[in-house]
């Protein structure tokens, strides 16, 4: 498996992967123009991990907005789970967003996806109670 930053081309690859995850929620900002303005803003910190036949085993969108960071999108094909391709993809995540002295990452998880949500667990992140999350299209 080799890993590496993600970058634009990589998007058909990653938003099929998106597509054909449970438990992924996609909307009109996943599209291309999106991910590549979300990729270009934070460069070198969103991850995939490629196979030797160079097809994506996994990916991981990570950025911050000087203050907090934000994974989204952590995906691992099927015939890659439980071979360590989603825990080293947060990892690689984790270190870019310390590297540029980000201290605390958020994440969200849909409420009725329990493998995501015991993926998370067992990496030991906290399952937040209390709070809310309002959005709107602008």
């Amino acid at each position: 498996m080799i890993y590496r930053d993600m970058n634009t081309a990589d998007y058909d690859a990653a938003y099929e992967l998106w597509e054909n995850t449970e438990g992924m929620g996609l909307s009109s900002a996943d599209a291309r123009e999106e991910i590549t303005l979300y990729l270009e803003r934070n460069s070198g910190i969103s991850q995939v991990c490629v196979r030797e036949d160079g097809t994506l085993a996994g990916t991981a969108l990570c950025g911050h907005d000087g203050r907090r960071g934000y994974m989204y999108h952590v995906a691992v094909s099927g015939d890659c789970r439980g071979l360590g391709v989603g825990r080293a993809l947060v990892a690689r995540c984790l270190d870019r967003l310390r590297e540029q002295g980000i201290v605390k990452c958020h994440l969200m998880v849909i409420a009725g996806n329990e493998q995501g949500q015991g993926f998370w667990a067992g990496l030991g992140w906290q399952r937040r109670d209390g709070i809310l999350l309002y959005s709107q299209d602008v």
